[in-house]
């Protein structure tokens, strides 16, 4: 239960105003929410700390029941308010009725092997032929290229569908329909106002008023295939009902890449992830299932298993390997096969992670040398010889949560870099990027608000540098000023049960868009930390009641939060932390996450 023995001033949470991490601790609700989350116990029953869970993420008296229990039927949108989506099914079905070979070009992350996946199953459900590119990072670069494209061409096909990628691909597709080559896209990154000559579906199309701009790319092809199933029906395709595919089955892959391409989840990708995780569990996808074995994850899956333990398997064989791994994994229907393609993936994962490290120690070190951790400028851009361009994203990602600022790391190959960045929230890095292509400062490159990708002539390296300072300043200035830690409640060791756990994952599941919630534990002592793995914490702490409690740190060894555990080992401190349940072997044990703690003054 939530406890009110420390005061929450109208500023900072548990008087925190500035953490290990540099973070006032601010309470995620004010007086209003206070009321809200009253009301919702009140009038629903929930739970005190669920109230408050639902109160601090906005969720109205009315909406407290859908949002508890999403429901597709209520969520979902009408596919054909999505711009072109009309011609794209015809092309669709066309290809389905005649039985023309589809050639499925995808982007080589999760997203991009997830919604490559769902297409081909519903074409291999329906008897059609099809085959899949996936590109390789290196040699190919991201979205499509006119030598694969002539290669699917040669081998027969008339359609080419292209997923999480294509929307700016202008000359490609030029060449594409030289070869008689219908083309559909699927997409949902950021749009130029100018369209390549295919049928382009995307939510973030600029003449796109459906309102679905959040979906990632699986998103997108799930509803494309709603529409497409309820048109072949319409048209008598199936001779009976239950021989069309089965799209709720495919649930777990829209869950997948949602989760992993750090999607909102709100609205429709919440319930994609809530049912998709409920698919997943029953273990049915026999390459899910060795992903899921190969993870070491023996329980029900949760959301964050999804985006720390199944993605980064998947964007392994993308990242430093082969990256048709992820997609042929999905569609594999033989266990051995499975497995044995699991396997490499998690083999390349954990080589990503050491090539990943290497390269995250140089690139901080070049940061720090250019005092790029100083409040200016506001915008991280380091770059180096032969960095491998699968490992520059999760370097961006890294020099972006130690120096919370939009951040790009290149890869410098000859005469160009290619590089990705991480942006913070409420500063969009995707529109940046587009911007600075349309200026002539890159090559090429597009993204999201979070993410964003690009390719530029290593001479320009401060140029665009120059161009994010000037483009983001403001917003990075404003994102940066309330750098503060939400504390949705405080909370004592001695209360964190399963069944107060269970009640706050109702609130789930948790993500971009859906913070998970974090809660202060006053005036614990830290009696031991131990390294756990390679560079994990595992925490044993004292409760002011004189209780014991276990929790751990990911990820802290080498971190300022790991040297704030230390230097604070056998006084009272303040933690943050976050919880789960695990339930490896059957039995529910509560997970206690420490992500900040503070020292008491």
């Amino acid at each position: 239960m939530p406890t009110d023995r420390y005061s929450l001033t109208d500023r900072y949470f548990l008087d925190v105003r500035r953490s290990a991490l540099g973070r006032a601790w601010r309470p995620r609700l004010d007086a209003a929410g206070d009321a809200r989350a009253l009301a919702l116990a009140q009038r629903h029953g929930y739970p005190d700390m669920l109230a408050r869970v639902l109160a601090g993420r906005g969720v109205a008296q009315e909406d407290a029941e859908l949002f508890l229990a999403p429901s597709l039927r209520d969520l979902m949108p009408e596919p054909y308010r999505l711009q072109d989506m009309e011609p794209a099914v015809e092309r669709l079905a066309r290809a389905v009725e005649r039985g023309e070979r589809v050639a499925i070009f995808g982007d080589y992350d999760v997203d991009g092997a997830c919604s490559a996946a769902l297409l081909a199953l519903y074409l291999r459900h329906c008897g059609v032929a099809h085959a899949i590119h996936i590109p390789d990072r290196a040699l190919e670069g991201y979205g499509p290229n006119i030598e694969a494209i002539r290669a699917m061409a040669g081998e027969g096909a008339s359609l080419l569908v292209t997923v999480d990628c294509g929307t700016t691909s202008h000359e490609v597709f030029a060449q594409a329909r030289a070869l008689g080559l219908d083309i559909v896209v699927l997409d949902h990154h950021l749009a130029p106002e100018t369209l390549p000559d295919a049928i382009v579906v995307n939510p973030n199309r600029q003449d796109d008023l459906s309102g679905q701009g959040a979906l990632c790319a699986a998103g997108v092809v799930f509803l494309a295939l709603v529409a497409l199933n309820r048109r072949l029906r319409g048209a008598g395709h199936f001779a009976r009902e239950d021989d069309a595919p089965d799209l709720l089955g495919m649930l777990d892959l829209v869950a997948l890449a949602t989760v992993a391409d750090v999607a909102p989840l709100t609205g429709l990708n919440r319930a994609f992830v809530a049912k998709g995780l409920m698919v997943m569990r029953r273990r049915e996808r026999i390459g899910l299932t060795a992903l899921l074995d190969s993870a070491r994850i023996a329980g029900p899956p949760q959301a964050w298993h999804l985006g720390f333990a199944l993605g980064p398997r998947i964007n392994a064989g993308g990242r430093i390997g082969d990256a048709a791994l992820g997609a042929r994994l999905l569609l594999e229907q033989d266990p051995a096969a499975a497995r044995a393609i699991a396997a490499e993936l998690d083999r390349l994962n954990g080589e990503r992670r050491a090539i990943e490290q290497a390269t995250v120690d140089a690139a901080q070190a070049e940061a720090l040398a250019a005092r790029l951790d100083a409040d200016t400028p506001s915008v991280v851009v380091v770059s180096g010889d032969d960095w491998m361009p699968g490992i520059v994203g999760l370097v961006a990602a890294r020099l972006k949560e130690k120096f919370n600022k939009p951040s790009f790391a290149f890869g410098i190959n000859g005469k160009y870099a290619v590089g990705s960045g991480r942006s913070i929230g409420g500063v969009d890095l995707g529109a940046a990027v587009r911007a600075a292509v349309e200026a002539g400062v890159l090559a090429k490159g597009g993204g999201h608000r979070m993410a964003a990708g690009a390719t530029i002539d290593r001479e320009r390296l401060g140029e665009f540098r120059a161009f994010l300072e000037e483009r983001l300043a403001g917003a990075v200035a404003a994102a940066r000023a309330d750098n503060a830690l939400r504390i949705d409640a405080a909370v004592s060791g001695m209360a964190l049960r399963p069944d107060l756990v269970g009640a706050i994952e109702r609130a789930g599941p948790f993500g971009a868009g859906a913070p998970e919630p974090v809660f202060g534990l006053a005036r614990h002592v830290i009696r031991g930390a131990q390294p756990v793995g390679a560079s994990h914490l595992r925490l044993a702490l004292a409760t002011p009641e004189g209780g014991r409690l276990d929790a751990i740190a990911f990820r802290a060894q080498e971190s300022p939060l790991g040297e704030a555990i230390r230097d604070l080992m056998g006084e009272p401190a303040h933690l943050a932390v976050a919880l789960s349940l695990d339930r490896y072997g059957g039995a529910e044990r509560v997970q206690t996450r420490v992500i900040d703690i503070a020292k008491i003054d």
